[in-house]
């Protein structure tokens, strides 16, 4: 920790991130879990008791035509009688840059853009937006100003500087290299002890060598399940048999405070020190907070941000007082803390980066809260609210996909600058079906297992606490597969290739929950039966293949859902792998269109051949950057992106060491190994998938598949999609 004479020279600017002194963290923190929240002298900077933050939020960037770069950073301090500290910053080059000749000078002299680089300093505005049991929340707003190189950004807290508080802002002729990632907690029963390496970790080592500027959370950033085990009301609420007592027992003030308590504390302890204790185990996720402070998020939320199932539950179960509770007041610090907004206040309506509904959900009672932004020059983002409007049958009101669709048709206007769009779905779209599994236990043979476990006589966990369905029926319901949501689910497929065909935009879609990885994959359909299509003759046929599997590129239905599950939390046995490995198939999604899994995962972590390459359960994380901004591929791209000679790979893992070995070369390309091309505008889209649970140095194995632009712009056949038009 030093004092803000810091500002005054640019000593240590160029340093590296601290690596050594994060292994000694995640060190010391695996060794030494408490039983309750950490607390040391470095909590405090100066006089003010720093309980949570600072955590960095991104809120817009080149906004109306402008070079913004807009955020927040939030600070919540306990007990503070005083003003709100001040936070100062210093904005210069990330790094050296190279001097430049006289004739690029000149050059730049002649396109009026001859500004060298220079070091700024500030101060970050101020507001109190909420404030709680002594608990004071303080929004600072970040308004800087993208220029021709990428910046670093160093904060200081009331005049005390750490080695986290920094971040990167990229050049306006960039894109922002991205993180995404979902489930950062364990399940409530989970056994933490069993991990001892941590994944963010190796996301704060794979910052040290290229600077991520964006992390994106798909969901279940923290798991409050745990309200089940701090709150009397609930547990004597889950108790009962009579379900008329249970649908009509009134939240009341106690209620309410106990509610409020559990989640205030929840968060300030998981998001303040990476603490979580469970019903077997504790963990101190010490690095979490930590990224927290030099990568700015841009967050939805799912379930386990309120608590397990919410929103996948029968409608009466739904509208039960108490459980409508439970939604509103996770909203409430779901916001207060993912979102540094107060719903209370007018910004909770009136930031640009919002896409509302016109109405409110139907159990929480606020609008759907979408997110719409620009991250950088080529790349766009889409964070669509799928928890706000769910219920048992519907994920999101269908005026909402209206509004949404408006927006993005106002913002990515024909030949934009956007490139690619990322859509953020907490829950797998492009995922095997498991419908026969969700009629099984739905069926009138499991109705007497569920009374004996609601009675007693079976072990209560067959059924969930709630509405005493089985377990996991409510993770099935969840999906954008089961039975009530296939309508929605196809109609949103469809509009969203519909839309990036006719706009020229690559769609790939982000997603979590499910524990592992894999990559889904919507691409137009390889024609083997000539009779069978509305084609002149074989030589037709013969080159649409040949376009499908050598020229992907130019494929407007080519879409991609990177599934990266979980961060933090325990992945599932082999045997679920394994089922939905059987389940996967290729399926038709309509006449011209066919939908399956990537083969990505043909050797495992260690290097040793896998059977099952779809699907690999063991913990991960991604990244999505541009291919000429990743220190590893932009030296391999070709003069011109002359498409005969670009790099063409199919997806595979790649090892620490052997970066430029091509472990797919023997395979040919066919209906589903399709190889990819490393243009300067793919998207490199990684899968780091942990090696070692046990290792605390926390290294990852990366899969990746490179994502093309898309190359033109199409109108589409209408083709008849099932559930939706027949």
């Amino acid at each position: 920790m030093t004092s803000t004479s810091r500002l005054d020279n640019n000593e240590g600017w160029f340093d590296p991130l601290p690596l050594d002194e994060y292994l000694a963290i995640n060190k010391y923190s695996r060794e030494n879990v408490p039983t309750t929240r950490p607390i040391s002298e470095t909590d405090k900077l100066g006089d003010y008791d720093i309980r949570c933050g600072p955590i960095l939020r991104l809120a817009g960037t080149l906004e109306n035509g402008t070079r913004n770069y807009r955020a927040t950073i939030m600070l919540v301090v306990d007990n503070c009688s005083k003003p709100p500290p001040t936070i100062l910053f210093k904005i210069g080059p990330s790094a050296q840059l190279k001097t430049k000749t006289e004739g690029e000078r000149e050059t730049d002299a002649n396109l009026n853009s001859n500004s060298p680089p220079e070091f700024k300093t500030g101060e970050f505005p101020v507001t109190k937006y909420y404030e709680e049991q002594d608990a004071s929340f303080f929004r600072y707003n970040v308004d800087l100003t993208m220029v021709e190189y990428e910046q670093k950004v160093e904060y200081y807290i009331d005049g005390f500087f750490k080695k986290s508080f920094q971040f990167f802002i990229p050049s306006y002729e960039e894109s922002m290299n991205t993180i995404s990632y979902s489930c950062n907690g364990f399940s409530l029963a989970c056994d933490a002890k069993k991990y001892k390496s941590s994944l963010w970790l190796d996301v704060l080592a794979k910052h040290s060598k290229q600077h991520y500027h964006v992390m994106l959370g798909g969901g279940d950033q923290i798991y409050c399940d745990a309200i089940k085990l701090h709150s009397k009301k609930l547990q004597k609420w889950m108790q009962l048999k009579n379900p008329l007592r249970k649908r009509s027992m009134p939240a009341d003030a106690k209620v309410v405070r106990e509610f409020e308590n559990f989640y205030l504390h929840h968060y300030m302890d998981w998001y303040g020190k990476g603490f979580w204790k469970g019903k077997n185990s504790s963990v101190w996720e010490s690095l979490f907070p930590l990224a927290m402070a030099q990568i700015p998020s841009v967050n939805i939320y799912d379930d386990h941000d309120i608590i397990d199932g919410f929103g996948s539950y029968h409608d009466s179960t739904m509208n039960a007082p108490i459980f409508t509770k439970v939604g509103n007041i996770a909203y409430k610090y779901y916001m207060l803390f993912q979102h540094q907004t107060n719903p209370e206040e007018k910004l909770h309506l009136e930031d640009p980066s919002w896409i509302l509904s016109r109405k409110e959900g139907s159990f929480i009672k606020q609008k759907n809260h979408s997110v719409y932004m620009r991250l950088g020059k080529e790349i766009s983002l889409l964070g669509l609210d799928c928890r706000t409007e769910r219920k048992l049958k519907q994920i999101n009101d269908p005026e909402t996909y209206q509004i949404i669709f408006e927006r993005l048709n106002k913002e990515l206007k024909d030949n934009s600058e956007t490139k690619h769009l990322l859509v953020m779905l907490g829950v797998p779209i492009l995922y095997p079906r498991l419908v026969w599994l969700e009629w099984l236990l739905t069926s009138h043979a499991f109705a007497p297992l569920r009374m004996l476990a609601n009675k007693g006589f079976l072990s209560r966990g067959l059924v969930n606490e709630f509405d005493g369905d089985i377990e996991v029926l409510d993770d099935l319901n969840d999906h954008w597969c089961a039975k009530h949501h296939k309508k929605e689910r196809n109609k949103l497929i469809k509009d969203l290739t519909n839309f990036g065909a006719s706009k020229g935009i690559r769609i790939t879609i982000l997603s979590g929950d499910v524990h592992l990885c894999c990559i889904g994959r919507l691409k137009t359909k390889y024609h083997h039966h000539p009779h069978a299509h509305l084609l002149s003759d074989t030589r037709e046929i013969e080159k649409g293949n040949r376009d499908i599997k050598e020229s992907p590129e130019y494929d407007p239905r080519l879409i991609f859902n990177v599934v990266s599950s979980a961060i933090v939390n325990a992945p599932p046995p082999d045997a679920m792998a394994t089922l939905l490995k059987k389940r996967s198939h290729i399926h038709h999604f309509n006449r011209d269109t066919d939908e399956d899994m990537l083969r990505i995962f043909f050797q495992d972590v260690d290097g040793s051949p896998r059977d099952n390459r779809e699907f690999l359960n063991k913990r991960n994380w991604s990244d999505l950057i541009l291919a000429k901004q990743s220190k590893l591929y932009k030296s391999l791209l070709v003069e011109g992106d002359n498409l005969d000679t670009a790099l063409r790979k199919f997806p595979q893992p790649v090892f620490e060491g052997k970066e430029d070995e091509d472990l797919a070369k023997g395979e040919k390309a066919n209906e589903r190994e399709i190889k990819y091309p490393l243009l300067s505008d793919s998207l490199v889209a990684s899968l780091h998938v942990e090696q070692d649970k046990d290792d605390l140095v926390s290294k990852s194995v990366a899969y990746e598949v490179f994502i093309p632009r898309l190359m033109g712009t199409y109108k589409l056949e209408n083709a008849p999609v099932k559930h939706v038009d027949v």
